[in-house]
């Protein structure tokens, strides 16, 4: 009997089903505080736009070191999901604390405390995706997975809009709202994730050498390739940026920004199914060769229907990728070695937003947006170039199902 059946859930695990609903509920929390951030910093609590960066830089370089860390460590222990549980707790309790936040270092630490938590649980979770599912569906598992976050930064700004126009005028009320969703999360976890009985091989004694040195063969070829790619992929905020300066209102944007994640949403799996059929490597090229595209539609762009069309393109791109990646993450790592193979995933992703994002904003500012969207195509269509040079052939997967407890 074939995998490809009518039920597109057909053969998504028990563990898969309860991390997204734990990804939706911790992103509907999340969405609900993290846009109104920057607005209560600079507005009610003073700080300035520098204290934002450093703020949002920090957390960021810290939760992609942990993410190295725990997912090292993960594939030594026998329980994944205690990390999984520890992250996920301290992100939900840190979150709503926003709303007890009297100065900017308050929320400095609390928000530094939210991307410890991320980075505590991202690896291990992603590994224990990897351990309870058959190996012939992992794209549709970790495009299920992506598309139930997306879906939780679609309702998340949405629900904090409706309550914000209707019920509340307190930035704090709404923030200390936000922890129902995120201890609905914690509880998913103590009561319907597992950890799945997984064979653990005979891994050499924890040392530097493990966060020093990047994995063998095609998977470290890989990563290489990604950082390349990443070096393209600044903050999105930088196409927010590009829509107003295009001529769209800022009325429109947050409603743009929402259908982008809708395009996520509605994307992920069915890219994931795909590359399950026929192969990351053709669903990612397909993916970074349409982002390469896109970002130099953006330099030329002038018409402000043209660039919405392209926004809502550029949601594919994420479908095409980011439970692909996830995917071949597994397919290229030992098995024992899971955990160290999406840690080393996530550092690369953290270690390279600080110099696509410099890089992006200078040229922006020197050479206008134009030169910094067309430098960004470049890089990404070079990375697809080599991606199809040096990754020419992928592990093949198992025919046969694996006996994992779904």
């Amino acid at each position: 009997m074939t995998h490809q059946t009518k039920n597109p859930f057909k053969g998504i695990g028990r563990n898969v089903v309860a991390l997204g609903v734990v990804s939706f509920l911790t992103d509907v929390s999340g969405e609900m505080i993290y846009p109104l951030l920057p607005l209560f910093l600079t507005q009610s609590l003073g700080a300035s736009a520098a204290f934002l960066g450093l703020l949002e830089g920090a957390a960021e370089s810290v939760s992609a070191f942990l993410k190295l860390l725990s997912g090292i460590i993960s594939d030594r222990v026998k329980d994944r999901t205690r990390w999984v549980l520890g992250g996920y707790t301290l992100s939900s309790i840190s979150r709503p604390l926003m709303g007890l936040a009297q100065g900017p270092w308050a929320v400095f630490f609390i928000r530094l405390s939210d991307r410890v938590g991320k980075g505590i649980r991202t690896s291990p979770r992603d590994a224990l995706i990897a351990d309870t599912t058959d190996p012939v569906l992992r794209g549709k598992a970790y495009g299920f997975h992506r598309a139930m976050d997306h879906a939780g930064a679609v309702v998340g700004p949405l629900l904090a809009t409706l309550m914000l126009l209707f019920f509340l005028k307190d930035l704090r009320k709404l923030f200390l709202l936000a922890a129902i969703p995120a201890a609905l999360s914690v509880l998913v976890i103590l009561f319907y994730v597992k950890e799945a009985a997984r064979r653990q091989p005979v891994l050499e004694p924890l040392s530097w050498k493990a966060f020093l040195t990047l994995p063998q063969g095609k998977l470290r070829i890989y990563l290489i390739i990604l950082f390349l790619f990443l070096l393209s992929n600044a903050s999105d905020a930088f196409i927010l940026l590009r829509l107003t300066d295009i001529g769209i209102a800022p009325a429109l944007v947050p409603l743009l920004w929402m259908a982008l994640h809708v395009v996520k949403a509605l994307t992920t799996m069915p890219f994931g199914m795909l590359s399950d059929r026929l192969g990351r490597r053709k669903v990612i090229l397909t993916g970074w060769v349409l982002y390469a595209v896109i970002y130099a539609g953006f330099g030329f762009a002038r018409a402000p229907s043209f660039v919405c069309i392209l926004l809502i393109i550029y949601g594919c791109f994420y479908g095409l990728t980011e439970g692909t990646e996830n995917a071949l993450m597994v397919d290229l790592a030992p098995s024992g070695e899971r955990g160290r193979a999406f840690g080393w995933y996530h550092f690369v992703v953290g270690a390279a937003l600080l110099p696509a994002n410099l890089l992006f904003g200078y040229l922006w500012k020197t050479r206008g947006a134009p030169s910094a969207f067309f430098m960004a195509s470049v890089i990404a269509g070079l990375a697809a170039l080599f991606l199809f040079i040096f990754i020419r052939r992928i592990p093949s997967l198992p025919a046969s199902r694996l006996t994992v407890e779904t």
